[in-house]
């Protein structure tokens, strides 16, 4: 089955490339989804919505403090 003008969400795997993906201008918001053993960030950009999953909860409140004070962050 083939979806035409469906867009995925794309994955990140290092916070250095997220936290440059999260300055970029096109970026809108951030969505941090909490679960029992990892934190997901969800930026959305323009075309895509871009994916970071932390597995350490410290490595992910550096994170959360450290995201441009421009957007708006949301906690599911």
């Amino acid at each position: 089955m083939i979806c035409f003008g469906v867009v995925w969400p794309k994955q990140i795997h290092e916070i250095k490339d997220f936290l440059l993906t999260a300055r970029r201008k096109d970026a809108r918001s951030v969505k941090i989804k909490r679960s029992k053993d990892v934190v997901k960030f969800k930026v959305r950009c323009s075309k895509y919505l871009y994916t970071l999953s932390v597995f350490d909860t410290d490595k992910a409140d550096k994170l959360k403090q450290s995201l441009p004070p421009g957007l708006t962050v949301q906690d599911l």
